[in-house]
């Protein structure tokens, strides 16, 4: 029997892409394939990722995305990146970096493609669209990873469109900020099928350490638990700077204090200095926090949870975006906190304990 590219062939494709040196095919079944895409297999289906025999794609170069894809470069990779706007790549195009005009583009020249971007909605458009998203230029044995945080069912629905196009894809959302990424110290989230994430091990090496979590989804239902700490984390990091304001302590060394005790988190190294020195430039944007505790919030009332401390939080950085302040980082939270007592951490110090 001759099939054609069809589903028959795209099951081959897949158990040789997960099990190289174990697949077995009935020796009936002849498959009719151009010598293109034989080429392009033999590439894609290399037990080892490496600058070699793998081409990459990156859309999206943002405050993270950017320090990414540049790690990717600096390893010999070849890219080919996408951005709403070219001079945003402008860095990128002179480390060696191919500039496309498309999605589609990036992923016709890509055997592995990346996106990290803003809403669900640009996540649909840049992947799904079926005139210009990556998943339309992307050949049979490809892997689509999205590192944007996003909604669970969009990466299961990403996911059975790219099985059913004889693709694959993981979704991967990162948590680390932009001091995270430049470091390649982010931790990454994977869900989806194990064995793509484990031959994709040398990629996600390169930009910090990933955690493989389950299922298709089970990456970004990670990365929204993670969001769910730290908003209540931040809080608790910004009430406690006012409380110490008040109280008249010096901020500088309240801080230094409290890290080494069990106050001592992430978000208090990550962003406490940056409060005191009045650094509010986003290491992760307002407006993208705000979509994620939106996305938390629909996920909780699907699942009849209720999470005060959540809803309190995404209130607060609503404020910020109230008062057109949603382009700062999310450790702005301490203006909210500062409008709601009347006072400011720039201002002199409390009489408070002066005679």
């Amino acid at each position: 029997m001759i099939h054609n590219i069809s589903s028959s062939f795209h099951k081959f494709v897949r158990l040789l892409r997960l099990h190289p040196h174990h697949c077995h095919y009935a020796p009936q079944t002849i498959l009719t394939v151009s010598a293109a895409t034989i080429t392009h297999l033999c590439r894609t289906m290399a037990t080892a990722v490496d600058p070699s025999n793998t081409r990459l794609g990156w859309i999206g170069t943002g405050v993270m995305g950017r320090s990414m894809c540049a790690h990717l470069i600096n390893a010999g990779y070849t890219l080919t990146v996408f951005t709403r706007t070219a001079s945003k790549a402008q860095e990128l195009i002179s480390m060696g970096a191919h500039w496309v005009d498309t999605p589609k583009a990036v992923a016709s020249q890509s055997d592995v493609v990346f996106s990290i971007v803003g809403y669900p909605s640009d996540v649909r458009q840049v992947i799904l669209d079926s005139n210009s998203g990556a998943l339309s230029g992307l050949r049979q044995g490809g892997v689509i990873i999205d590192m944007t945080t996003s909604e669970p069912s969009l990466a299961v629905e990403i996911h059975s469109a790219a099985s059913a196009a004889g693709c694959s894809a993981i979704d991967a959302p990162v948590s680390g900020g932009d001091r995270g990424a430049r470091n390649a110290a982010l931790s990454i989230f994977a869900g989806g099928e194990e064995s793509i994430v484990q031959r994709l091990n040398p990629l996600f090496n390169l930009l910090g350490k990933v955690y493989y979590m389950g299922a298709p989804g089970k990456g970004q239902f990670t990365k929204l638990g993670n969001q769910v700490v730290i908003a209540s984390s931040m809080v608790g990091l910004c009430e406690g700077l006012i409380y110490a304001h008040k109280a008249g302590l010096d901020l500088n060394h309240f801080v230094d204090a409290i890290s080494t005790g069990a106050a001592g988190s992430k978000s208090l190294d990550l962003y406490g200095s940056r409060i005191l020195n009045r650094d509010l430039e986003p290491g992760f944007y307002v407006n993208h926090f705000v979509k994620d505790l939106g996305i938390c919030l629909r996920e909780c009332q699907n699942m009849g949870l209720a999470l005060p401390g959540l809803a309190l939080a995404q209130q607060l950085y609503l404020s910020l975006k109230a008062h057109g302040e949603g382009d700062l980082g999310t450790q702005a939270l301490i203006l909210a906190l500062e409008r709601i007592n009347s006072l400011s951490l720039q201002s002199e110090a409390s009489a408070i304990g002066k005679p």
